[in-house]
């Protein structure tokens, strides 16, 4: 392989450095500013561009984006009747799908997020249907799902999750958290393997039109790792990947013996893959859009409750201990101060009981923490992952949210400028396909809190907002930190792989909302172009 020299470019390093040029040898930086190159070097004039590190989005679920565009398009919709168009333009198109399963729709649409079964009937009655919340953690079903999983017939409480229901007690077709959705899920058929490969594919390509080389994907169920294993066997990744098995609070204990297989497997494949498998996910809560979000105090708009959580607490301990024992790296989605405060409780003993091992433990979301609860995070060696496309004042929150939380609470969520200055390390993600893969679409909401018609003045917390470096930090160096990467990934300098952008402008002299619309001009994966504007 070549050498290759880029040159007449605006290099930021991801550091204080700036560079003009750049000399590259089998995937990694040699120099910055080379007084001479090779005889052997392949030329690069980059024409004045910004190049700066790629991005890493620190939590995805891109398997479950590359499904979605299987499936009938109802994301991003802003009506429940032309939901129902697009899924009823889908069912007519493939009256061979034994189930149409698709997501992920916008709960915002319906007051409080419920639908109705019926909606759907009037469209496709004769087969069962299952669209995904765009949170994920709701599913909005038809009549014929319904009955498939002999809803009607359960009259009792559901331990995590519940049957939203009509007045008459009936089902009304949309089922919250765990033990609903599976309800439904478990009479799926399963998937083909190459199916899910394609998917992955799919993600692969958007995310190198994104500038994004390295993925966390955050929840791995049976069935999902050994696509990725196939996959990577077949020389089909385009970018890095690491799965996060997830652990379930009925049977993490009979799951353990499979996972380990799993990640044995992953490890035994070549380092080129571009596949690894050190992470377990945990869901201590829900969200609060659903009202399911753990809570240290009750929910405004219904007094005596404080959401569900996913796992009681000494369950959740112990599980966390013995995966943390096993040598995996914590990732655990809590949303609520009291989901926070359970996830903190659960690392804390791990670590008392395992010692304080560097395995650097991820909460992510964190959307609203005790002020109690701040100085653990640093304490505790915790990496704080955000998804900053969601630290602004839309719809799901003050539909949603803002009704459920009050103004207090409202006032004080997505503390990142606090999480800084506290110096507890910090990443990005994305949450694909609950929201937008593109990082610049989301690290300049955290810079601006803002809508894009820049409402409200100021930006929404104004005093929680951060400088555009610190985010492009969050997106690089603080995804290659939360990935023990922060050697080789995240900078541009010697010794460090060549996973670059190429930017017309540098988003760091740029109003942040004109930065948020630029888009990538080439992705390189050590060194490789994989992407290039047309």
């Amino acid at each position: 392989m070549p050498f290759f020299y880029y040159s007449n470019a605006r290099i930021w390093t991801g550091t204080d450095r700036m560079a003009s040029s750049m000399l590259i040898d089998s995937g990694r930086v040699v120099s910055l500013d080379p007084e001479s190159v090779p005889a052997e070097t392949l030329k690069v004039d980059l024409g004045g561009k910004f190049v700066m590190p790629a991005f890493g989005d620190g939590h995805a679920h891109p398997l479950f984006a590359g499904r979605e565009m299987q499936g009938p398009r109802v994301t991003e919709l802003p009506s429940i009747e032309e939901t129902l168009h697009n899924l009823k333009s889908y069912a007519d198109a493939h009256p061979e799908d034994e189930w149409i399963v698709g997501g992920a729709y916008d709960a915002a649409l319906a007051p409080s997020g419920n639908f109705d079964a019926r909606w759907i009937d009037a469209v496709v009655p004769d087969r069962p249907v299952l669209l995904h919340a765009m949170d994920h953690h709701t599913i909005w079903v038809n009549s014929k799902a319904l009955e498939i999983a002999n809803i009607a017939a359960i009259t009792g409480e559901l331990k995590v999750g519940y049957i939203e229901r009509r007045p008459d007690g009936t089902p009304l077709g949309t089922l919250r958290e765990w033990d609903a959705i599976a309800l439904v899920t478990k009479h799926v058929p399963p998937r083909e393997i190459e199916a899910d490969i394609q998917a992955i594919e799919y993600a692969s390509e958007k995310y190198a039109e994104s500038g994004v080389t390295w993925v966390q994907d955050a929840w791995i169920d049976p069935g999902m790792s050994e696509a990725y294993i196939e996959a990577a066997e077949q020389g089909r990744l385009k970018i890095g990947y690491n799965l996060a098995f997830r652990a379930d609070p009925n049977r993490w204990r009979e799951d353990i013996a499979y996972i380990c297989q799993q990640r044995s497997i992953i490890e035994s494949l070549p380092s080129d893959r571009n596949l690894t498998a050190f992470t377990i996910k945990f869901f201590a809560d829900g969200v609060i859009e659903g009202g399911t979000a753990g809570m240290l105090e009750e929910y405004c708009d219904n007094p005596g409750y404080f959401g569900m959580p996913v796992w009681d607490v000494e369950n959740l301990i112990n599980a966390v201990t013995e995966f943390d024992r096993l040598n995996f790296q914590i990732f655990i989605h809590a949303i609520g101060d009291g989901g926070i405060r359970n996830a903190l409780d659960a690392v804390e003993h791990a670590q008392k009981t395992n010692g304080a091992d560097a395995r650097r433990h991820v909460i992510t979301h964190l959307q609203l923490i005790d002020p109690s609860d701040l100085p653990r995070l640093k304490s505790l060696g915790i990496v704080a992952n955000f998804e900053p496309l969601w630290t602004k004042l839309d719809p799901m929150q003050m539909v949603l949210s803002v009704p459920r939380l009050g103004e207090e609470r409202t006032s004080r969520q997505y503390q990142m400028r606090s999480i800084i200055d506290l110096e507890v390390p910090l990443s990005f993600g994305s949450d694909w396909p609950v929201t937008s893969e593109v990082p610049l679409e989301g690290l300049t909401v955290a810079v601006h809190r803002q809508m894009p018609d820049r409402t409200p003045e100021g930006g929404w917390v104004p005093e929680e907002r951060i400088t555009m470096t610190e985010a492009l930090l969050a997106y690089t160096s603080g995804v290659a930190f939360q990935a023990f990467r922060e050697e080789e990934c995240g900078k541009l300098l010697p010794g460090f792989s060549a996973d670059m952008i190429v930017l017309d402008e540098d988003p760091r002299s740029m109003d942040p909302h004109d930065a948020g619309k630029m888009t990538i001009v080439a992705t390189y994966r050590q060194g490789i172009k994989i992407y290039e504007r047309s």
